[in-house]
């Protein structure tokens, strides 16, 4: 049976409880269960349910969970250069407009809330290995391999919470709750916390199969490539009070080589970019990690569809509410040269696609006569260029909420055609049963690349040149975007190249990795992230705020503060639950 019908029985017998100081993450499935049964080794299979649904966060409706994604489209591309906030103003939603604009400090109810929820996943993990580890391989089946799946989840928790607030409490299973109070914010480093994380999943990865019957479990190259994941980012090491990179560990970074070179001929880029946003293809060949969503299966509200997006589908045919939109410093990146490759230095001083309206209101296409990465149209929404497959309009400037604050693009990916019958039709909006990918082939091979670049060995980054180009090929073959009107046409002058030997030094191809991560990546939830591990967060986010300032006037007030803003801050609730033993992040000052 799919992972994801089995997850059908937690929407009964789990939920998760209310946050207090006084039992903080004391969290229990409910309703059919009690505490007595929980023990039971007959129930564990529940147990390791509610870890596995734990990736979808909490129920959508009552846990607010579009609020705090687990899709970090607010926490990894919101307060990035890739997107604005959107939906109805700056007042929509504010906590994560003062996400965006750096207006962030230790009340902030969004900071909390993420602290708790992710705390609560983790928690998820711990409740199920406590009655693992009290069972035989007699009581139940394949329980060292139940055992590893749960741990690899725990740190996959984990990892989000290292790069989210650096500074957090790490502790097992075996810690009891009423002792969480007492463990310590800042007892381990950035790196030891990266370490412990990347040595559970390397251990966990010799107890896991190779293949699980159930599409979604995790298997042995599932937290081989995790390890590849947190073994990248570890390498960046960070000088602990002002968060600035003072060393690029080579020894990591080659054993992300050898991680990532183990999923080699068993992971393949899908043959079509447009691919990764059809059910069709969700569990195919470039699917590593993937939430495992379903939609008119029994449950309420559509299905167990993806609570975390509810928020961003645009209106027209979808209705939506129209957050998460595109920055025009993102559609600017998409611009080529002659050659078909990335203007690094200069492509965000000429604006592309710069919407005007004529006498009858009508929205026009400008400045649009340069050559673009196809990537562009798969990612962006355009007003006038064609919507996926819908046959009846072409997306259109209407389908932003807010067009003062926010211009006229949104976002295109991870929502299948409004005409399909994988959409749900009506409440949520936009909703279907596509899943979320945590890992894809293609970050496997961006971050193989990064690390043979970072070595800086002549054939490293040779081999580094074709993992990019691999990437860049498959954009070039995929099907481009025709225009609505004739579809002999394609909807812009698509242009892509690939890299070539000559000038390919280590400097280079670093600008060219980087480049290629954002186009290739964007939107997925891991810009910001990238941009920190980098050391480039600072000089990044000020550039964009002051070219993106005199289009979107809300960021006047905004600036990112080096040694402060690479992280959030440890908030009020949780420093006041630790009774005074958290430590806050630098730059945030007292609680």
């Amino acid at each position: 049976m799919n992972l994801k019908y089995i997850l059908l029985a937690l929407s009964f017998t789990t939920a998760v409880t209310g946050c207090n100081e006084e039992r903080f993450l004391d969290i229990k499935p409910q309703a059919t269960l009690n505490n007595g049964n929980l023990s039971n080794p007959a129930n564990v299979d529940l147990l390791i349910n509610a870890a596995y649904a734990a990736l979808m966060g909490a129920p959508g409706e009552t846990g607010s969970i579009q609020n705090i994604p687990m899709t970090n489209w607010s926490y990894g591309e919101v307060r990035a250069d890739n997107a604005y906030k959107g939906g109805g103003g700056i007042t929509d939603v504010q906590d994560i407009h003062r996400l965006e604009t750096f207006d962030v400090d230790a009340t902030l109810g969004n900071v909390d809330s993420k602290w708790f929820n992710m705390y609560s996943c983790v928690q998820r993990c711990n409740s199920a290995l406590k009655v693992l580890n009290t069972c035989s391989a007699e009581d139940v089946p394949n329980l060292a391999s139940k055992k590893a799946e749960m741990r690899v989840l725990r740190a996959h928790f984990y990892f989000e919470l290292s790069r989210l607030f650096k500074r957090i409490p790490y502790f097992d299973e075996n810690v009891d709750i009423n002792d969480y109070v007492k463990i310590s914010n800042h007892e381990y480093s950035r790196n030891e916390i990266l370490g412990m994380i990347a040595d559970e999943l390397m251990d966990a990865a010799n107890s896991l199969p190779e293949t699980q019957a159930d599409k979604g479990r995790i298997n042995r190259y599932i937290a081989w490539a995790y390890a590849a994941k947190v073994k990248l980012y570890q390498a960046y090491e960070q000088d602990e009070n002002t968060h600035k990179v003072i060393n690029v560990n080579k020894d990591l970074l080659k054993e992300v080589v050898d991680l990532c070179n183990r999923l080699d001929g068993r992971y393949d880029l899908l043959s079509d970019f447009q691919q990764l946003d059809l059910v069709a293809y969700e569990n195919g060949v470039e699917s590593v990690f993937a939430v495992q969503y379903s939609m008119n299966d029994g449950s309420p509200n559509g299905g167990r569809i993806n609570w975390s997006n509810l928020l961003n589908a645009p209106q027209g045919p979808y209705s939506g509410d129209g957050f998460f939109l595109p920055s025009q410093n993102l559609i600017n990146a998409y611009q080529t040269d002659e050659n078909g490759l990335p203007l690094f230095d200069t492509f965000n001083d000429h604006d592309y696609d710069v919407i005007v309206f004529d006498e009858n209101g009508k929205a026009v296409n400008t400045q649009v006569d340069g050559t673009v990465d196809p990537r562009l149209d798969f990612v962006v929404g355009r007003p006038n260029i064609t919507w996926k497959t819908y046959p009846e309009t072409p997306c259109l400037n209407t389908w932003v909420r807010n067009q003062g604050d926010y211009g006229y693009h949104c976002t295109k990916r991870f929502y299948v055609s409004p005409e399909s019958s994988d959409m749900y039709k009506g409440w949520p909006w936009g909703a279907s049963g596509l899943n979320w990918q945590i890992i894809r082939y293609a970050d496997v091979l961006l971050w193989k690349a990064e690390a043979l670049i970072e070595i800086g060995d002549g054939a490293g980054l040779e081999e580094a040149r074709e993992c990019i180009n691999r990437i860049r090929r498959r954009a070039k073959n995929s099907a481009y975007v025709k225009d609505f009107n004739d579809p002999s046409k394609d909807a812009a002058n698509y242009l892509i190249g690939e890299y070539p030997a000559d000038g390919w030094n280590q400097d280079y191809a670093r600008e060219a990795l980087r480049f290629e991560t954002r186009l290739e990546t964007a939107m997925e939830g891991e810009r910001f992230f990238d941009l920190v591990r980098w050391g480039i967060a600072a000089e990044t986010m000020n550039e964009y705020i002051d070219g993106e300032k005199d289009m979107r006037v809300y960021y006047s007030v905004a600036h990112f503060t080096e040694g402060r803003d690479e992280y959030l801050p440890i908030s009020r609730a949780q420093y006041n639950f630790s009774q005074g033993n958290y430590v806050q992040n630098p730059g945030y000052g007292d609680f």
